[in-house]
């Protein structure tokens, strides 16, 4: 997690300014608090002229009656002194929670707004300091430094005129130690700078360890680990500590010569004071009353060192704060900028025109586009032979046919395909490896398994048949990911099976689609790499793999938690990246692996997923269809609050109320991760037969490991090495894919040594 240092040479008072937009609602009375508490100080320094007055005349010349005057004057006006700060207090203490609530408020905001990624590079304990410990700094800041720093400077200038008219040589002692101090100040600024920058950074880490250890308590002690967590626990608060020394030194040196050069200034004034009087150059009063008005400013003097180091601290926290409300948000509307790292949506990406849409900024257009925004490297629609293309007014947006029900495309003529084609465009091979129209598939072993041919750098050889490359590697030998140009044959159209790859195809749809994630490290091989792959209306797709082939990574592109590298994702022909967000994710209905759960009860956890109308009917539906009956018998109901991060439900509790808030909503498009790894076989088959009445009539697709869950679905793809190997139906798959029989029988040993599945 990135917490950078203060820089070197920043400026205290710019980075505080950019808290000016939360302060201006409140300037009024912050402006007139620091009006009357420079008044309040103004009025101390009466009181020596005030002495003045009574040692020249009452108690020189012997007058009780001018004594008791004197004494009246001054009890007046230390009432008066009291009451304007009482004042000063009373102003700022409303308009400052308001400014500090505000702050937390636009933090928790921003954060909720700031992509997934975001989250998974900072710690919790971080964002947690800076919502809590950060924001205290700042309202303190506000209410007293910001003031007093004012407020002190304002009475020391006054304060040295007074001297200076009283006697201008001892006001000229007194303000011998004035430059040594401003140098020492401006030092004692930037070391301290750094050293409250490290200690507010290690109250964050404290703060992720504690959170974490709370949060994982079960962890610690069914391992016994609490000593452990103990000993790291410790070190960290020993090195807090010590920075927190470093600070506290800091503070008393700068502190000691504060105190003591004016503590010095003050005994010379006074011993050449008591010269002049005896020499007659200087009446006692105007002694009495220039000591009285240096006393008086001791404490706007003494109070520089730490009014700087409160200072310091709180730029720092505003430096802290402003990192987080720095970071770019998810965009509301159309995708602008994609995230950090990768292609944004309303920026080309690579292999993109520079309209971001399909044919040359037409959607739906098929000439010369294919599924991914790319142009084939002829020009569109038109092949090397010069020819037109005859495409059907039918053709889909990145130049593939259409097929009719007969698997005859709409201009009548025979599809080059046949019946037997995969999904995507490929072969189904029979166990034997031969394509079922008797014909040997001229796709090596390493092709890709959906029979989809690969070209080279140059699109089509001179030949013009297509170039066949393995899967496992790119056409220019690099990763998939990398700008290449697409797999389209010599006449712009891309070679399909039975089913349109054009965005204006229904359902759920991957068009060429690579991710990478934003902090992987330079040449690092992408996560998904050019993945192919539709889900038809109504369609329910198991998603299989291997762990780390990249299921979960592909699930969370649907609903944009993290942003592609190229290529795009459809629903029902429409880029997700060009509809507003709020409105992907009302479409989009998601039950994570991990099922999350918040401190509210059953009911509000459950219809988070559903719309502000829905009630009490949807809630018994979807609480019916996870088979989560059980929430009907704890202490309140459905009304229960389940504690934080549902802790006190059951593994697989959670799970069915992960599971009942994704249907509540009855969405068109649902993704479920492993939504059932956690249930008993009974439960689980109770669950599977609700969730088919749910998944007919909705697009699914469904992260499985498990033969029970994949036989909810209509069929299968394999995900292997962050590309679709195969996709069929699960006895297809079992018969002519031993990878994907190898996951399914559970058996260890190593699937490519597997014999062939009959």
């Amino acid at each position: 997690m990135p917490t950078p240092h203060a820089s070197e040479n920043r400026s205290a008072v710019r980075v505080l300014l950019r808290l000016w937009p939360y302060v201006r609602p409140v300037r009024a009375r912050l402006f007139t608090a620091a009006l009357v508490a420079t008044v309040a100080s103004c009025v101390s320094l009466v009181i020596p002229l005030v002495l003045k007055w009574l040692v020249d005349g009452p108690v020189t010349g012997g007058d009780p009656a001018g004594v008791w005057l004197g004494a009246l004057y001054l009890l007046l006006l230390g009432i008066a002194e009291a009451g304007l700060f009482g004042i000063r207090r009373w102003l700022v203490a409303r308009p400052l929670s308001r400014v500090e609530a505000d702050l937390r408020a636009d933090l928790y905001r921003h954060l909720q707004r700031l992509p997934v990624a975001f989250h998974d590079r900072w710690a919790s304990g971080q964002l947690l300091s800076r919502a809590t410990t950060d924001l205290m700094l700042l309202r303190q800041f506000l209410a007293f430094p910001l003031t007093f720093l004012l407020v002190n400077g304002v009475t020391i200038l006054v304060g040295v005129v007074i001297m200076l008219l009283q006697d201008w040589r001892l006001g000229l002692v007194v303000l011998g130690p004035g430059i040594p101090v401003m140098i020492l100040c401006a030092l004692f600024e930037r070391r301290y700078a750094r050293v409250a920058r490290r200690a507010q950074d290690q109250v964050g880490d404290l703060t992720t360890v504690v959170e974490e250890s709370v949060l994982g308590i079960r962890i610690v002690k069914g391992f016994g680990r609490h000593r452990s967590q103990a000993r790291a626990f410790g070190e960290l608060s020993r090195t807090l500590r010590g920075t927190e020394l470093v600070k506290a030194r800091l503070l008393a040196q700068i502190w000691a010569v504060i105190v003591t050069l004016p503590e010095v200034a003050i005994g010379a004034a006074l011993v050449l004071g008591i010269v002049r009087v005896a020499d007659g150059a200087l009446s006692a009063g105007t002694l009495v009353a220039f000591l009285s008005t240096a006393l008086a400013l001791r404490w706007p003097v003494d109070s520089i060192g730490f009014l700087l180091a409160m200072s310091q601290e709180a730029a720092t926290a505003t430096e802290r704060y402003f990192e987080v409300m720095d970071e770019e948000p998810e965009s509301t509307g159309v995708s602008g900028t994609g995230e950090p790292g990768t292609a944004g949506a309303g920026a080309p990406r690579p292999g993109e025109t520079g309209s971001g849409i399909a044919g040359g900024g037409v959607r739906g257009s098929a000439a010369g586009a294919i599924g991914n925004g790319r142009h084939s490297s002829t020009p569109a629609g038109t092949p090397e032979d010069g020819k037109r293309d005859p495409v059907p007014a039918s053709a889909t947006e990145d130049g593939g046919l259409r097929p009719t029900p007969t698997g005859t495309p709409e201009d009548g003529k025979r599809d080059p395909v046949p019946a037997s084609a995969t999904e995507d465009g490929g072969h189904r091979p029979t166990p034997t490896g031969t394509p079922e129209d008797g014909k040997r598939d001229p796709v090596p072993a390493s092709a890709t398994e959906d029979g989809g041919h690969r070209s080279t750098p140059t699109g089509t050889p001179e030949g013009g048949e297509r170039a066949l490359v393995p899967a496992g590697a790119a056409e220019d030998g690099g990763h998939g990911c990398d700008p290449v140009g697409d797999e389209v044959p010599a006449g712009g159209v891309r070679e399909r099976g039975s089913v349109s790859v054009g965005s204006g195809a229904g359902g759920l749809r991957f068009h060429g689609v690579c991710f990478r994630y934003p902090d992987a490290p330079s040449g690092s091989p992408p996560v998904l790499d050019r993945v192919d792959l539709q889900v038809r209306p109504g369609e329910t797709m198991a998603l299989v793999g291997a762990t780390g082939s990249g299921k979960t990574t592909l699930t969370a592109l649907i609903p944009r938690l993290h942003e592609v590298t190229s290529g795009r994702i459809t629903l029902d022909g429409e880029d997700i990246t060009a509809m507003p967000r709020e409105e992907l994710r009302s479409r989009v209905a998601v039950a994570f692996e991990e099922p999350t759960l918040f401190s509210a009860s059953v009911g509000d956890n459950v219809l988070m997923g559903a719309p502000d109308t829905a009630g009490d009917r949807e809630l018994e539906r979807a609480l019916g269809i996870a088979q989560a009956d059980f929430a009907h018998a704890l202490p309140q109901g459905t009304r229960t609050q389940v504690g934080e991060q549902g802790l006190s439900l059951s593994g697989g509790q959670r799970q069915r109320l992960a599971l009942a808030r994704a249907v509540v909503g009855s969405p068109r498009f649902l993704v479920l991760d492993d939504p059932l790894s956690a249930l008993d076989v009974h439960t689980e088959a109770a669950v599977e037969a609700a969730l088919r009445r749910v998944l007919d009539g909705t697009t699914a697709l469904v992260v499985a490991h498990r033969p029970s869950t994949v036989l909810l679905a209509d069929r299968v793809a394999l995900l292997s090495g962050g590309r679709i190997a195969a996709v069929g139906t699960h006895h297809e798959l079992l018969r002519t894919h031993a990878e994907y029989a190898h996951l399914m029988s559970g058996n260890p040993g190593n699937p490519g040594n597997s014999e062939e599945v009959g």
